[in-house]
């Protein structure tokens, strides 16, 4: 058979990541048209949608509780910290401090 067998000018191929339909010229290899896969749904419904909603609230809530809770001790963590490095600095040596070239 020697039939008249042109090759596709066209190639269609499917992206196998994403889903999205391409065509490709055959002898240059350029992508001619690029269609997008088409979008898949969150949720399959507004019930769900909702109920996502609620949860996400709620954890946006604890997460601002959880940081207040961490500024109104912050105060009493500084005061602490202070008292010790205080306490640390009367109990040093008084002087001045030695340096590495200072012992030559």
């Amino acid at each position: 058979m020697t039939g008249n067998r042109s090759k596709p000018s066209v190639v269609e191929a499917i992206c196998p990541d994403c889903g999205a339909a391409l065509r490709i010229d055959a002898q240059t290899g350029a992508v001619v048209s690029h269609t997008p896969a088409p979008r898949k749904r969150t949720f399959e419904d507004l019930e769900t949608a909702a109920k996502a909603m609620r949860e996400q609230d709620d954890r946006k809530e604890s997460i601002f509780r959880q940081s207040l809770e961490a500024e109104k001790n912050k105060e009493d963590l500084l005061e602490k910290r202070f008292a010790d490095a205080l306490r640390k600095a009367k109990d040093a040596p008084a002087g001045k401090p030695l340096r590495e070239f200072d012992l030559d």
